[in-house]
C-alpha cells in the first residue's frame, strides 16, 4: 500500500494546479480522465461554475478553524477526484479550505483515472466513487482514515431516491445539489473533524 501511495504522491497536484489543469482541458473541449463525452464536458463546465462560487462563499466554522489550527501531528490530506464529478465540485473546495487553515496539513490532489492502483485501495461498495479524502501521517505515510464520496446526509438522500425511483435521474441529481447548497459544507466539515479527533 505504501508504495502505491508514494507513487501517487509523486503525481499529485496542488489545489490551484488541479483547478488550472481542469480549466485548461475544458477550454480545449476536453474533460479529465480516460473517458471523453459531451456529457462529461458539460458537467465539467457546470462544476467550474460551482467551484468558483464555493471558493467565495464557503466558510469554515470558528470551532473547526480553531481545531484545525491546533492539530498536533503532521498530516497529508490526499484527495482523489476528477473535474467532471459533481460531488467533487461540492466537497473539494470545503476540504481545501479546511486544510489551508492548518500549518500541519499538506494538501494534495490526484486524478482518479491516473491513479488506478490507489483508487482500488479505497473503493466504496466495490465502486470507484469520488471524491475520496485519504488522511495520512506525513512522517510514515500510514493511512489514518478516509472520508467520502459523500457526507452522510447526501448519501442517505441518494439511497432514498434510488429506493423510490430505481435510479438517480436528473431530478435526483438536482435534489442532491440542492442538499449541498443548503448544507453549506457543514456536514463535510463535521464528519472530517470527527475523524481527525480519533487520532490527533
Amino acid at each position: 500500500m505504501k508504495a502505491i501511495i508514494e507513487k501517487s504522491l509523486l503525481k499529485s497536484y496542488t489545489y490551484t494546479d488541479y483547478r488550472n489543469h481542469i480549466t485548461a482541458l475544458f477550454k480545449e473541449g476536453k474533460a479529465t480522465g480516460k473517458e471523453q463525452s459531451e456529457a462529461l464536458i458539460h458537467y465539467t463546465g457546470l462544476n467550474e461554475v460551482r467551484m468558483n462560487r464555493l471558493e467565495k462563499t464557503i466558510s469554515i466554522t470558528e470551532e473547526n478553524s480553531q481545531k484545525l489550527k491546533n492539530l498536533k501531528r503532521n498530516y497529508i490530506w490526499l484527495v482523489i477526484s476528477e473535474g467532471w464529478c459533481g460531488d467533487s465540485a461540492q466537497l473539494v473546495p470545503v476540504i481545501y479550505k479546511m486544510a489551508a487553515l492548518s500549518p500541519n496539513i499538506d494538501f494534495k490532489m490526484v486524478f482518479r483515472d491516473e491513479n488506478e492502483e490507489l483508487m482500488k485501495l479505497f473503493l466504496t461498495n466495490g465502486t470507484k466513487s469520488i471524491p475520496k479524502l485519504i488522511i495520512l501521517d506525513k512522517n510514515t505515510l500510514d493511512v489514518l482514515g478516509d472520508f467520502g464520496p459523500r457526507p452522510q446526509g447526501a448519501k442517505q438522500l441518494i439511497l432514498d431516491y434510488k429506493a423510490q425511483h430505481g435510479l438517480v435521474d436528473d431530478k435526483g441529481k438536482t435534489d442532491l445539489h440542492m442538499w449541498y447548497l443548503h448544507d453549506k459544507g457543514l456536514s463535510t466539515q463535521q464528519e472530517i473533524m470527527d475523524l481527525m479527533e480519533r487520532f490527533d
